[in-house]
């Protein structure tokens, strides 16, 4: 696996890190896009809201990481 492989993999990850946050905020504050994997986490009940910002954090650490690929 090269850099470039490994860079877009970590892209890829980031990428669906930061839309299940997202589509998890989204259920969470108005109800729609009930379809997220946050709501399907059986451990996470009542817990949706930090579960949710913790994978868009990891989005960004993701992002972060295939960044500085790029730069190396």
């Amino acid at each position: 696996m090269n850099k470039n492989q490994l860079r877009q993999g970590l892209e890829i990850v980031g990428g669906l890190a930061l839309i299940q946050g997202a589509v998890g905020l989204i259920h969470e504050f108005t109800g729609w896009l009930g379809w997220g994997l946050i709501q399907h986490i059986g451990f996470l009940d009542g817990r949706e809201v930090y579960g949710s910002i913790a994978l868009i954090v990891l989005a960004i650490a993701l992002f972060a990481a295939a960044e500085s690929q790029k730069t190396s």
